[in-house]
């Protein structure tokens, strides 16, 4: 009997888990695909979806630690790795759009990011550094701590691989919809699910996010870096 209310426990502890991830995704799109705020508020609403409800859940839910996925210490050998592994994923990122440039419009990525994101040159240093260090953490405490490591303990690997990484990929669906033609636009959707499931292995073996959060602040930082080249900060021959 015991066993049987601790799986229905977990059952419910799961659907919860995704109703809060579906309603964190689903507002974040909205925001980013209908409503032209600024990027601090944005950013804000971001905090209290991604940090807040979760914590809300664990406030309630008193047999969830949610906040392990925060406790462990990378390592140094890991640490070299992931920063081995980002480099690899930066440079790769950037090879990728040395190759596809000539599909893509800056003028048009840097109206839709002014129109939509409220993302100008103006505010784009200070952006360029917050992606990296504070977006990516939270994108990782919500899609991998929270949405791929903690549902896994509640309904099983499987759904849990497939839920974080579908609903990080469809996130991001606001985000950069209008910035290439739909080809283009769901490649970029497919490399996201696949990074997505990526992300959650690096994740599964240590039970923390602090190997994907490496990789995916060098993955940012490549396309932070073209965005320094399309505002004019910097000039890279190869880029275009």
């Amino acid at each position: 009997m015991g066993e049987i209310f601790g799986r229905e426990r977990r059952r419910k502890e799961g659907r919860t888990i995704l109703m809060i991830l579906l309603l964190g995704s689903i507002i974040t799109f909205f925001l980013d695909a209908q409503f032209q705020f600024g990027y601090g508020l944005r950013s804000a609403i971001k905090v209290v979806l991604f940090i807040g409800m979760p914590w809300i859940m664990y406030w309630q839910v008193k047999s969830m630690d949610l906040f392990s996925v925060l406790r462990n210490d990378l390592g140094r050998s890991a640490f070299r790795k992931s920063v081995v592994l980002g480099l690899g994923v930066y440079v790769f990122l950037l090879v990728l759009y040395v190759l596809i440039k000539d599909f893509l419009d800056l003028g048009t990525i840097e109206e839709a990011l002014q129109t939509g994101a409220m993302v100008n040159r103006d505010n784009f240093l200070f952006i360029a550094l917050y992606i990296p260090l504070v977006n990516a953490f939270l994108e990782e405490f919500f899609f991998r701590g929270f949405g791929f490591l903690k549902l896994r303990a509640s309904l099983g690997r499987g759904p849990a691989y497939l839920c974080s990484a579908l609903l990080f990929s469809l996130y991001h669906v606001g985000i950069i919809d209008g910035w290439a033609n739909p080809l283009i636009t769901l490649l970029a959707l497919l490399g996201l699910f696949i990074s997505g499931l990526f992300f959650n292995f690096l994740n599964e073996k240590n039970g923390h996010i602090y190997n994907s959060y490496m990789v995916h602040m060098f993955a940012n930082l490549a396309i932070n870096t073209i965005g320094l080249q399309m505002f004019g900060f910097i000039h890279l021959p190869f880029l275009g």
